[in-house]
């Protein structure tokens, strides 16, 4: 009987977070007692199903080694890279010798600590006999525009196709390796492991999450953030 594939999960937080216009990478940034990092890695280390964490840190990381999870036995740490792509190009080498190339593996960025279990849990059951695999993501709502020059709107953009594309993205292991390999030898820094698969032709799945899943960019998003946390319970 062949075993069914394994689960594996990649975060990219070699990031500095120079839109946060602080010092510390906001990763790090003090969220309800905890850097933010660790509320991300929560949902992740305590699914039995996930057999592994990656976390991809930049060299002159001097912050994780203070984090509840820095000497965790599921998680691993991986050489941060350049760009977002870089560092989970990295983190996937790190698996390999532990996980196979058909195993999946959910690359998720450190700063998005809102992740609702469901939707985690909804990701994985929908993706786990797909040919592509996918991610997560909300329908855009906002009428959107195009802007021009002098930041003026060139043409109202329809949004009935639109979507926000969110993390956890989940894409078999050897699959992703070669579309990032591809799209670095291309030039290409791709800004999500989705965006690599695209440029193979592939056609990810989009699973339907919940807007909370936020990303914290902004000094602003981290009561948000907070917020969002109470509701589910989580601290």
């Amino acid at each position: 009987m062949t075993e069914a594939p394994a689960l594996w999960a990649v975060l990219p937080a070699a990031g500095v977070g120079r839109r946060m216009g602080s010092a510390v990478p906001k990763q790090y940034l003090d969220l309800a007692g905890r850097a933010v990092i660790e509320h991300t890695l929560d949902l992740f280390v305590a699914d039995p199903r996930i057999r592994g964490v990656a976390v991809a840190l930049g060299r002159e990381d001097a912050y994780w080694g203070d984090t509840g999870y820095a000497d965790h036995p599921k998680v691993m740490r991986a050489p941060g890279g350049a760009e977002r792509c870089h560092s989970v190009l990295n983190a996937l080498g790190v698996l390999e010798g532990r996980a196979g190339d058909d195993d999946w593996v959910l690359v998720h960025d450190a700063a998005r600590p809102c992740l609702r279990v469901a939707d985690l849990d909804r990701l994985i059951e929908a993706l786990m006999d797909d040919p592509v695999g996918g991610l997560l993501g909300i329908q855009v709502r906002d009428t959107m525009k195009r802007a021009g020059e002098g930041e003026r709107i060139e043409t109202t953009v329809d949004r009935s196709s639109l979507w926000h594309a969110y993390t956890p993205q989940m894409f078999r292991l050897g699959l992703l390796r070669h579309a990032l390999h591809d799209a670095l030898e291309a030039g290409d820094l791709v800004t999500d492991d989705a965006s690599a698969m695209e440029r193979l032709g592939r056609a990810p799945r989009l699973i339907e999450g919940h807007a909370d899943n936020i990303k914290i960019t902004r000094a602003e998003d981290l009561p948000l953030a907070r917020f969002y946390l109470q509701q589910q319970g989580r601290i």
